[in-house]
């Protein structure tokens, strides 16, 4: 891809650009109207001075792997000298963190230069991408470089990590640090057509971030191309990723019948089979398999899952004293967990377990299972978002289109969460449609497999 990072930093190494030349052009794009929502705070003279080091340091110095190309960050991880607020008003008058997040820190040392903060759902708990307290930002195509839709009536980006995926796509970040606990990588990944990559739980460290559910938490990134994923991941997990030149037709691939493919808009329906098809004409092999245990997520997690009960456990006594500056939305969901009684949660922990091992024996000899990151294009703002003080009848179906939003956005996404897996979300639309994400995925610890089928899979589809 020409305008990716990996394809930016061969003209810096080949002498066709600086990387103060880069910083200069993702400065305009974050100044931009359109992108300024995507940001809670900046620093361009940071990464201006981050640059021009880079810039001395070229020769006779090997080029860094970064080499001082911008990245943004979720407003989620630690930054020395710097509070971290989650998207609230709760933490508004909280103290500078005292050092970096190993993630922050990672890309820092690997040479990149901090753009700036971003806007985010309150404490990451939505995949919708609004929040009452600040502006949202509206959805910007990554792969065509153009607004989402009408620009009379602009889409919501995603969440939880909204900023991130828009600072990407609109050019102003060649990495959005994120987060992800059930699809916040990848659903602005979707809606914005860029690329998002869950890595397995634990691969990188969350100390450092706020959490929404430790279980489940997973810190990656948001890029322009699988293989900027790629490199992030390995910055991010300070791993080497085992490539492989094995084609498409190497591969056994699935495709879940079971919900995942349910209720899909004429949109997404069309990308997926269009992509499917050209799959299979590049000779890969895939299997429609029905996957049933994924309907049975809804009963083991009734009594509110882990999300609810791990927020509440860091958020009560917070609720307690300020929960009129929480966003109603997501205090509502938060207060959830305070219902769970211990033999719950433990419960809870087990049907897990044996629901992983259930999952995995079903897609035994498989090497990534195929669906469509989300089963609907993204909606409008104006039909979400709350509109306080203005009709309370207005004010309760946003709210009541909101969660049902909210439900299928994070419907397929999920699912890879609780498996404790991996999935990478790409771009499948073409230039006349909305943006809709392809994803590739499967379980613990299967990353670098999922990541050398998306790169296949990107090749592909930009000879389509």
């Amino acid at each position: 891809m020409s305008n990716d990072l990996l394809a930016t930093r061969q003209r810096i190494q080949l002498g066709d650009l600086t990387a103060s030349a880069a910083i200069g052009r993702a400065i305009e794009h974050a100044q931009s109207a359109a992108c300024c929502p995507a940001f809670r705070q900046t620093q361009f003279d940071e990464a201006r001075a981050v640059a021009r080091q880079a810039d001395a340091s070229h020769a006779p110095t090997p080029i860094s792997r970064l080499a001082g190309l911008p990245f943004s960050i979720k407003d989620l991880f630690d930054v020395a000298g710097q509070p971290t607020r989650a998207g609230s008003q709760v933490l508004a008058g909280s103290a500078p963190a005292q050092s970096d997040s190993p993630a922050v820190a990672r890309l820092k040392a690997a040479g990149g230069a901090m753009i700036g903060r971003t806007h985010m759902v309150e404490f990451a708990f939505s995949g919708v991408g609004t929040n009452p307290h600040f502006p949202t930002p509206a959805a910007w195509d990554g792969r065509f470089g153009k607004a989402v839709g009408d620009p009379g009536a602009p889409r919501i980006p995603g969440g939880s990590s909204s900023g991130a995926g828009v600072s990407v796509a609109m050019g102003a970040a060649f990495i959005g640090l994120g987060s992800d606990t059930g699809g916040s990588i990848r659903i602005p990944a979707a809606l914005n057509g860029i690329v998002g990559f869950k890595s397995t739980a634990g691969r990188v460290p969350t100390e450092g971030a706020i959490p929404l559910s430790t279980t489940l938490d997973t810190v990656c990134a948001l890029t322009r191309s699988v293989r900027d994923a790629v490199l992030a991941h390995e910055i991010l997990a300070a791993r080497r990723v085992t490539r492989s030149p094995a084609p498409l037709s190497a591969y056994r691939i699935a495709i879940a019948q079971t919900t995942l493919l349910d209720g899909l808009d004429e949109t997404v329906l069309r990308a997926f089979q269009r992509t499917l098809n050209a799959l299979r004409m590049a000779g890969a092999e895939i299997d429609e398999i029905p996957l049933s245990g994924i309907g049975d997520l809804s009963a083991i997690q009734s009594t509110g899952g882990f999300s609810a009960a791990e927020s509440y456990a860091w958020h009560r006594q917070s609720l307690a004293s300020s929960a009129s500056a929480y966003d109603p939305r997501v205090a509502v969901r938060i207060q959830r967990g305070a219902a769970m009684k211990a033999h719950e949660y433990i419960e809870l922990v087990t049907a897990r377990r044996q629901w992983i091992r259930r999952v995995e024996a079903a897609l035994h000899g498989y090497d990534a299972v195929l669906s469509p990151t989300v089963p609907v294009v993204g909606p409008t703002i104006a039909s979400v978002a709350p509109a306080r003080g203005v009709d309370t009848l207005v004010d309760a179906a946003r709210d009541t289109e909101f969660f049902r939003v909210n439900a299928l956005l994070l419907r397929n996404t999920s699912v890879v969460n609780m498996l404790d897996g991996c999935a990478l979300s790409l771009p499948c639309h073409a230039a006349d449609e909305l943006p809709v994400g392809l994803m590739v995925w499967h379980g613990a610890m299967r990353d670098d497999t999922v990541l050398n089928v998306g790169l296949r899979i990107e090749e592909l589809l930009q000879i389509q």
